[in-house]
């Protein structure tokens, strides 16, 4: 019996979703330590639908990438298994989460308009600006991978940004942190013939990525406003 308990064990191991199915509920279980526990589900599904964005978009580009892994509090991410061909591939991987969130969050407001329950609403206006947040333009954050394909000074100048926001939400340093490695690497290689290669884009998808970067900026900070209510019982 324990030989095959084992047996059963190391092949739900091998099992390619099983890591982000347990991550999921141990984020669940994390997230109702603060909140009620279905608000902890819905946040947890709706960051699995923004990080569903970035694997169906990988998937498009014939990138192979990690199944979603979830870290309480930090939300989840999906690693590449190697670099997108050019900066405008990696710019529509990082574009694909916030425009497949932002639609999770406009199903999530239906929700709320159809049965009026008060946990939608509030779920929604959490979908919204953890999308906002993830278009900062900072590496390994979305926006950080959307700015690069308009030109690596903008991801420098998002820096900045990050070391302002700071003063806003703490977190902004470890983010900062994390991305400084990576960005520091593709800041010294930009003019090297590969890195030239990588961010060789023509003139005209360089403003199309920025139109729709900066108009996701503005739907998104739109729908937080309208979505946001000041009453913390909206999540009971």
């Amino acid at each position: 019996m324990l030989a095959k308990f084992k047996g059963l064990a190391l092949l739900l191991l091998k099992v390619k979703f099983l890591g982000t199915a347990l991550t999921m509920l141990i984020s669940i279980g994390a997230y109702a330590l603060l909140f009620p526990v279905w608000f902890a589900v819905g946040i947890v599904v709706l960051i699995w639908v923004h990080e569903m964005g970035h694997v169906l978009q990988l998937r498009r580009e014939g990138i192979p990438a990690s199944a979603p892994m979830f870290i309480p509090f930090l939300g989840a991410f999906v690693a590449m298994k190697q670099m997108p061909k050019d900066a405008l591939a990696e710019a529509r991987v990082g574009l694909a989460g916030p425009v497949l969130g932002t639609l999770g969050g406009l199903a999530t407001l239906g929700l709320y308009a159809a049965t009026r329950e008060p946990l939608f609403l509030g779920l929604a206006f959490f979908n919204f600006i953890i999308n906002l947040f993830n278009l900062a333009p900072l590496l390994p954050l979305d926006g950080g991978r959307a700015v690069g394909a308009m030109s690596p000074v903008f991801q420098l100048l998002g820096l900045v940004v990050m070391v302002a926001l700071f003063f806003v939400a703490p977190i902004m340093a470890f983010i900062a942190l994390l991305g400084l490695p990576e960005l520091w690497h593709r800041w010294k290689t930009r003019n090297t013939p590969e890195g030239k290669a990588y961010y060789d884009i023509p003139l005209r998808q360089r403003v199309g990525v920025g139109m729709v970067y900066l108009g996701l900026i503005v739907v998104l900070g739109l729908l937080t406003g309208a979505t946001f209510v000041p009453d913390p019982a909206v999540l009971q």
